[in-house]
């Protein structure tokens, strides 16, 4: 997180939830991480993962739609998080608890 968003509301080894938006760790080729305000998210989208849906997706994307960051215990979890922001590109998380991250998400951008 940056040094303005010090409060975390959740965090794992792949996202942190933070006060004002969502820190994507990994999501970048060079290792970097990608901020999202909670105020540019449009909508959070349940996956359940499978072999077709993105589950052996360590990193990338294979739709060029969905871009799943680094997460290489993604073939071991059952859930992923789309995180709608109006454009083409869609960031795809995993994180160890979707159903917090969920729950943060749709409180902060008023998604029931």
């Amino acid at each position: 997180m940056s040094g303005q968003d010090e409060t975390k509301l959740y965090s794992d080894p792949g996202v942190v939830c933070g006060a004002t938006g969502l820190t994507v760790k990994m999501y970048y080729l060079w290792g970097g991480s990608k901020t999202i305000p909670y105020s540019s998210i449009r909508g959070v989208n349940r996956i359940n993962l499978s072999g077709l849906s993105g589950k052996w997706r360590i990193w990338g994307s294979g739709d060029l739609v969905h871009w799943w960051n680094l997460d290489t215990k993604r073939p071991k979890k059952n859930t992923a998080l789309a995180i709608e922001l109006g454009g083409h590109i869609i960031p795809t998380i995993t994180p160890d608890d979707p159903d917090t991250v969920e729950k943060i998400l749709k409180e902060k951008i008023g998604q029931p």
